[in-house]
Order: structure tokens, then sequence, then C-alpha cells
């Protein structure tokens, strides 16, 4: 059985410098955001059910999904927002446990912001939450990608609470420091995760 380590984070917790760090070590990362994009691609049946569903407006001329035209239709309806993850939630999972499933290194990180919210800590041994106080996620958040507060604070607010996610995870990392802080906490997980991984 391959160990299977958990890693999400809230927006601006420092969840990609941790998972760059990891690959750095030689560690396998499946990024659940990079996979939702995969599934989506031209020629995945994912996106033929979309388009049978949604109506040729969710296509862009190129044949991509036209993103911005499927979240104004999900946006305005639960129903709607519920018909796309039953599509795309079952894909993405396969997706990930293949993906896991051929990691050739001594254990292999599921890197996920919504971990818990969608039980892909199902798919994992142990789990490992990147935290960060509310107000330097929006800092960060701010300065990364240019957004402006409210929509950082929805996007916050849109994800499970610090607390909650802080019950849940087996480790902790406090990120409200230097980059080299968040790695020298990394480094002792890194070197226990190998032992459980043998």
């Amino acid at each position: 059985m391959k160990f299977i380590l958990g890693l999400t984070g809230g927006i601006g917790s420092g969840k990609s410098a941790a998972s760059h760090w990891f690959e750095q070590q030689g560690i396998v990362v499946v990024d659940a955001d990079v996979v939702a994009r995969e599934v989506v691609e031209p020629g995945q049946p994912a996106l033929f059910e979309i388009q049978r569903v949604f109506g040729d407006e969710i296509l862009l001329e190129d044949g991509h999904l036209n993103r911005r035209a499927l979240r104004d239709i999900v946006f305005q309806s639960n129903t709607a927002r519920e018909q796309l993850e039953a599509i795309t939630h079952p894909a993405i999972r396969l997706s990930i446990i293949e993906q896991l499933q051929a990691a050739e290194s001594p254990y292999v990180i599921l890197v996920s912001p919504l971990l818990f919210e969608t039980n892909q800590h199902e798919l994992t041994q142990h789990t490992l939450l990147i935290d960060a106080s509310v107000e330097l996620q929006i800092q960060r958040a701010v300065q990364r990608d240019g957004q402006n507060i409210e929509q950082i604070k929805k996007i916050i607010a849109a994800q499970m609470p610090r607390e909650q996610k802080q019950q849940l995870a087996d480790d902790i990392v406090l990120n409200d420091g230097h980059l080299d802080h968040l790695y020298q906490q990394l480094e002792k997980l890194h070197q226990q995760y190998l032992l459980r991984a043998k």
C-alpha cells in the first residue's frame, strides 16, 4: 500500500510553496486543480457531457471549455452547479486515483485546496494543513493575484473554516513567517513521511 499524503491549505496559505518544496525533494505531487483542468480538455468525456447538459455556448470556437460562460451559468443556479459537479467530480477522482497509483516516489502527495470539502482526504492515509491567519492569507493573495480584497474574502468564506480544517488535519504547519521557516518545518515532516512510507 502506497503512503499517500493529502496536502491542503486556504488561498494564500503557502500550499503551493509547500508542494513545490516536496517536488524538489523528489516526491511526486498530484494537483487536484491541474487534474480538474485536464478532465475538461477537448476530447475528454467530461467535456462532451458538459456540452450535452449546458449547450454549445460553453465552448470556445477552438473547442476548449469557455470557463467564464460556464461559471456564469453555475453561479446563478445551485442545480446547475450540482449538475456540473456530478459530471466533473467522478472524472477528477478517477484521474487522481490513477495518477497516485502510477507515482514512482517514496511516497506521493495529493494537493487539493478542497481536500476535506470534496472528501478527497479519503484517498490519503495522512493529511497536512498549511495554515496561516486570515489577515495573512488576504495580504498574500492580494499581492500575488492582484485581486481585490472583497473577492479574496468571498473565496475564503466559501472554503471550510480554518478551525475546522485544523481539527481534521493530522499535521499542521503554521506558515506565518519566512519561507525558510516553512521549509524547516517541512523537512522534519518529510523525514517522518519517508519512515512511514518504508
